[in-house]
């Protein structure tokens, strides 16, 4: 039997764990940080960035939060760096910089 998402810890046996660490239960994306396979992080220009919240529903991962309307800092926990996000910014005030 499989463990349970929240019964994997750093102290886990990879014996212990399913073939290519699969879950299979639902709602636990959160508790992994699968931001640490990033090797690119979105940079935003907070100076110039126009809180136009295109870039938010671009973001496969749901890495750009919004609160009262306005653009909050990416959740670097769980962004996996893919770009799309600089890609989807109309004024260019978000780019890619190398590593975490």
């Amino acid at each position: 039997m499989a463990l349970q998402a929240k019964d994997i810890n750093e102290h886990t046996k990879w014996q212990d764990v399913t073939e290519g660490l699969q879950i299979y239960e639902p709602a636990t994306s959160k508790r992994f940080m699968t931001g640490e396979w990033r090797t690119s992080t979105p940079v935003i220009d907070e100076k110039s960035c126009r809180q136009c919240l295109l870039c938010v529903p671009y973001c496969p991962d749901s890495c750009i939060p919004v609160k009262k309307g306005k653009r909050l800092a990416i959740d670097l926990d769980h962004c996996k760096g893919c770009g799309i996000c600089v890609k989807a910014c109309p004024f260019g005030v978000i780019t890619m910089k190398e590593g975490r």
